[in-house]
């Protein structure tokens, strides 16, 4: 005599508790593994940024000292020492000034494309949130 028994086994709620909570932490350790990537990626770009405004600066600034003296009193004698030597020292120093801001301007721009909440971690966390709100 063969007894045909089927034994379906359904998951406790335990289980199905357990198996969730699991899934959980995963997903928290895998967005926290993303957002720390993403923040790294980042970081590199701020360092870019920063090392550029650096440069920048300190470019405009030696250039500034190398040659502001050679160009006063080489505009000064470009006039044959009509315009006096205080003026040539300000048209000089302006220009300079222009050139160093728009060094600056650049490596701000730079600095504005950086993103401190990564854009993919924040829409996957968009995503779990609702996923968890559709759970309940």
């Amino acid at each position: 005599m063969a007894e045909n028994v089927q034994s379906e086994t359904t998951p406790s709620m335990a289980s199905l508790v357990t198996g969730i909570i699991g899934d959980a932490e995963r997903l928290v350790k895998q967005e926290v593994t993303l957002a720390r990537r993403e923040l790294q990626a980042e970081f590199e770009k701020l360092k870019t940024a920063i090392m550029s405004m650096a440069l920048g600066g300190g470019v405009a600034l030696l250039g500034g000292l190398l040659l502001s003296f050679f160009l006063v009193y080489f505009l000064n004698a470009l006039t044959y020492d009509r315009l006096p030597l205080w003026a040539c020292f300000g048209i000089v120093g302006g220009l300079l000034a222009v050139t160093g801001g728009i060094l600056l301007f650049i490596g701000a721009t730079k600095v504005s494309e950086i993103q401190l909440v990564p854009p993919q971690t924040a829409e996957t966390m968009k995503e779990n949130v609702e996923w968890l709100q559709n759970q309940k």
